[in-house]
């Protein structure tokens, strides 16, 4: 059986291993609307060899009100088997997206007690950057019998985080751009107006990675987080737009060494949208809109 050295591997230790019988490899692409790209079509001219195509746009509750809402179990058991993922795989994920969806799947799948499971740091822009092979089509696998998935533990409500201003109990951190955390106009990915949760600090999901799209050191986290204001020994619970760039930070916090933080699942999308849900705009706002 495969192991994983760690959450996050790099190119050059997936290259040499991607015929390893055990291991899996999952393209977790994933644009917004706006880019005018199409994942699967992306991923069928190009892919890492062997890799699989995790549909990751499509991996939520439908039957649930929010926007872009957490699969459940049985969704997740569903789409692994259906890829050929056997319960005992390693599964290593990549994407080429520019809000590195990889984080999301990867939040999905381990909160959700998935283990063994690790992000390539880079995605396929650094694949393709050191000439490491690439291959087309749409690769095909035999179905495996369907894992066994948990309930998140991990993943806060609408009404968590109304009861969370009340008690104050955890700090809420946004990760989408401060024009949008701290703007008055209309935010500019999903619509409505710009503004943020009272009280919620802000990191920009992109502060937490290199210019080539990798995770910075521990180190250089910690330091981001604390300059953000964030108490790395208290709860934090992460938010952005619908639950995908908050993921990146979330990863961030695995590797500063936090396993515990949480993800508003609705986000923005769902807290902008309720015109009953108080929220902040502008630099020292911190209550509701007039």
């Amino acid at each position: 059986m495969t192991t994983l050295p760690a959450s996050l591997v790099t190119t050059q230790w997936l290259a040499p291993r991607l015929d390893t019988p055990d291991l899996v490899v999952l393209d977790a692409s994933y644009h917004l609307p706006a880019t005018g790209r199409d994942a699967a079509a992306e991923f069928a001219a190009m892919h890492i060899p062997g890799a699989r195509f995790l549909e990751l746009a499509s991996l939520l509750d439908p039957a649930s009100p929010v926007p872009y809402a957490f699969p459940t179990p049985e969704q997740l058991a569903t789409r692994l088997a259906s890829l050929g993922v056997g319960s005992d795989d390693a599964i290593v994920i990549y994407d080429d997206s520019a809000i590195r969806t990889s984080a999301r799947a990867w939040f999905v799948l381990t909160t959700s007690g998935r283990k063994n499971v690790a992000i390539m740091g880079g995605g396929l822009g650094k694949w393709r950057a050191e000439g490491l092979p690439i291959e087309s089509g749409a690769p095909t696998a035999a179905p495996a019998a369907p894992a066994t998935f948990t309930a998140p533990t991990r993943v806060r409500t609408k009404a968590d985080m109304l009861a969370n201003l009340e008690t104050r109990e955890s700090q809420v951190l946004d990760a989408r751009s401060a024009d949008r955390v701290y703007g008055s106009g209309i935010d500019p990915v999903h619509g409505g107006q710009n503004g943020r949760i009272p009280g919620a600090l802000n990191l920009p999901f992109t502060e937490v990675l290199n210019a080539d799209g990798t995770y910075k050191s521990p180190e250089e986290l910690r330091a981001a987080f604390a300059a953000a204001g964030v108490d790395l020994a208290q709860p934090i619970t992460a938010t952005c737009g619908s639950g995908v760039t908050a993921s990146v930070l979330l990863f961030a916090l695995h590797l500063a060494g936090v396993d515990d933080a949480a993800l508003y699942d609705g986000s923005w999308s769902e807290w902008g949208a309720d015109p009953d849900t108080p929220k902040a705009q502008g630099p020292e706002a911190g209550g509701p809109i007039a």
